[in-house]
């Protein structure tokens, strides 16, 4: 690092000439002193779902230099495809599902009016609710007083994407813009909508045949428009790894390419016609690299195709992800979507889609889309992320990251193209078993307590949270013929969400609070730490806990225990004050009447004293949470 001295000139100062360079190997050597010999790869390395290392530290030589010298706005358009920022450094395009088209319009008046410059309206077919567009009609009620000239309008119909793209088409000139002029993405996905659902309207070569006739037509009236999207956001939704999920994009693009070269478009001419969404979620760093990953991995299918250069203006929406949302204690999604937004700006997103904070509960109000506007708002003109352009360029770490998971996505993509492609790899199975694979390891971590969801499975808070929405609109049921098996979305909370559930219909029924007696032996400070751990364990399954400061005597505490009219209890304190009166405290427990008892923490080599004296089973971290919450809910007597 150099700085220049004002008063000498243009001279260049090594602000750090005075200390010698430190090796890696220096570090490493403080490093095991820090760790007092510790494995160095258990104790400081991780891995992402995809098996990517994380290090403690990364120097130059970590990062891929040859990636890092390619300038914004220069191949392979990883640093984004601009060397400028516009405007505010991306567009906020909400999304309205509003099932009036009169209400869907005043909805969209309301988020263009309140800071939001672009709309992403959802529309009502089989397996999706949204606005009900049934005519060209219905379409201009929607759109009316919006300036598609100004505010880009981007469809998401599903199966229903070339009927509503049709009525969009034919609602053109009753909008008093020329077509010319509009900036639209009709979000025509015929391979999303057979991933997601399983069908098409029509067999598959019939589809993409009218899905391409209507391409052309739209491109004719309008040919500024993009009319194809690759929406890879899908494939997290259901449980992807960052990797795969760009692999499918990837095998998308494709596909999609191949089609429009079957009908004599050529690629450059195609990818101009081309939009692409992808997923952020609450991981910071892996949606800054997936994106930056994402131009890499999009410029090198377009440069083997001979169009690199129109790699360069490409469109990438992200998605705020739904994955990670939670019904309980939503206030907390507010966190996870301003998370989600930082991705997508710092990662050069053109456009950002922010769900309400109560998206996983219901229909949003105005509150909730006005707080996911505002994210997004606040982002954009108090944080500046939208300033600078790759403001992550440059940092080995992300360098690293990003490299890594292009490759990792590269050779998934080869895979699938392996199978067949796209289609043939849905068809065979194989998206589909690799993405279950992916979200049962990652629930697998949830449980055990590996990845923490705030809220959730850590600090749920039990008792209402305040918030009350208006149930979602009923989902039409697909009718047509399965062909491939589908992929289903799901959220990260369910497991943990259907224990609170049940305990909360349980109680409901005029039953007693599902509750556990925590036998805290000892002061405040020597059981609080187990104490709050068991108290936040047995919370996320909808368990409260009956605590007060603690008890002197294994007696002392089956005395409040028999007072509280509990059935279950738990013992919790330190790990000498447990040796020490656990048996005795397990056994008052069981003289005072306790069905079942409980203890936090491992049991070592005194497992079977103490299961001798009255434990039942023991509580720890690393244990299924979801499994041993279900167990005490069945002990509990919990029928929902």
């Amino acid at each position: 690092m150099t700085a220049t001295d004002p008063a000498a000139g243009a001279s260049a100062i090594p602000l750090a000439s005075d200390f010698e360079a430190a090796t890696r190997d220096q570090w490493l050597a403080l490093v095991d002193k820090a760790i007092k010999g510790a494995d160095f790869e258990k104790k400081l390395v991780t891995r992402t779902a995809d098996g990517i290392r994380i290090e403690p530290i990364y120097m130059r030589a970590t990062a891929d230099q040859g990636q890092q010298s390619a300038l914004p706005g220069q191949a392979p358009f990883t640093r984004g495809a601009s060397a400028t920022v516009a405007g505010l450094g991306w567009e906020i395009r909400q999304a309205i599902r509003a099932t009036d088209p009169d209400r869907a319009n005043t909805e969209i008046l309301t988020e263009l009016n309140g800071g939001s410059n672009g709309v992403l309206l959802e529309i009502e077919a089989p397996g999706q609710a949204g606005c009900r567009i049934e005519s060209a009609a219905d379409m201009t009620a929607a759109l009316r007083g919006m300036r598609l000239d100004l505010a880009p309008l981007e469809l998401k119909a599903g199966l229903d994407a070339n009927t509503a793209a049709s009525h969009l088409l034919a609602a053109l000139s009753g909008l008093d813009i020329p077509p010319k002029s509009a900036v639209i993405f009709l979000g025509l996905d015929p391979i999303g909508s057979l991933a997601r659902w399983g069908s098409l309207p029509a067999p598959v070569e019939q589809t993409f045949a009218e899905t391409m006739a209507l391409a052309r037509e739209a491109h004719a009236e309008a040919p500024a428009m993009r009319t194809l999207r690759v929406d890879s956001s899908l494939y997290h939704e259901a449980g992807a790894t960052d990797a795969f999920e760009l692999a499918a994009l990837g095998a998308t693009l494709i596909a999609y390419l191949r089609m429009f070269e079957a009908a004599g478009i050529t690629p450059a001419d195609a990818l101009a016609q081309i939009s692409f969404a992808v997923s952020t979620d609450t991981d910071l760093f892996a949606s800054v690299a997936k994106l930056r990953a994402a131009r890499r991995l999009i410029w090198r299918i377009a440069d083997a195709s001979g169009a690199g250069d129109a790699a360069g203006s490409l469109h990438i929406s992200a998605r705020a992800s739904l994955r990670v949302m939670a019904q309980r204690d939503p206030w907390t999604n507010m966190l996870r979507s301003t998370l989600a937004c930082a991705g997508a700006a710092l990662g050069g997103a053109n456009a950002m889609t922010v769900l309400p904070f109560t998206a996983a509960l219901g229909e949003a109000d105005d509150f909730a889309r006005r707080c996911a506007r505002n994210i997004q708002i606040v982002l954009q003109e108090e944080s500046w992320l939208g300033r600078v352009v790759d403001p992550m360029g440059g940092s080995w770490f992300i360098e690293a990251l990003t490299d890594e998971t292009a490759k990792a996505a590269w050779g998934l993509m080869q895979e699938i193209e392996a199978k067949g492609g796209i289609i043939a790899a849905l068809d065979q199975d194989f998206i589909q078993d690799r993405v279950a694979a992916d979200a049962a390891t990652r629930a697998k971590a949830i449980a055990t307590g590996k990845q923490d969801l705030t809220g959730v499975s850590a600090f749920p808070q039990l008792g209402d949270d305040g918030v009350s929405v208006l149930p979602a609109a009923p989902v039409p049921p697909v009718l047509t013929k399965q062909m491939v098996r589908p992929l289903v979305p799901h959220r990260l909370a369910e497991p943990f969400e259907k224990l609170r559930d049940a305990s909360d219909a349980f109680a409901s029924k005029g039953n007693p609070e599902p509750a556990v007696f925590l036998a805290s032996i000892g002061a405040v400070i020597d059981h609080t730490g187990r104490s709050t751990w068991v108290k936040n364990y047995l919370a996320a399954g909808g368990i409260a806990s009956l605590t007060t400061e603690g008890y002197a005597s294994a007696n002392e505490a089956a005395s409040a225990f028999k007072a509280s009219g509990a059935t279950m209890a738990c013992i919790c304190s330190s790990d000498a004050l447990n040796a020490e009166h656990a048996e005795a405290t397990a056994k008052a427990l069981k003289a005072a009447g306790a069905k079942f008892v409980l203890m936090a923490g491992r049991p070592g080599d005194k497992e079977a004293a103490l299961r001798a004296a009255g434990v039942d089973q023991f509580l720890f971290a690393g244990a299924d949470a979801v499994a041993t919450l279900k167990g005490l809910h069945d002990k509990l007597g919990v029928v929902a």
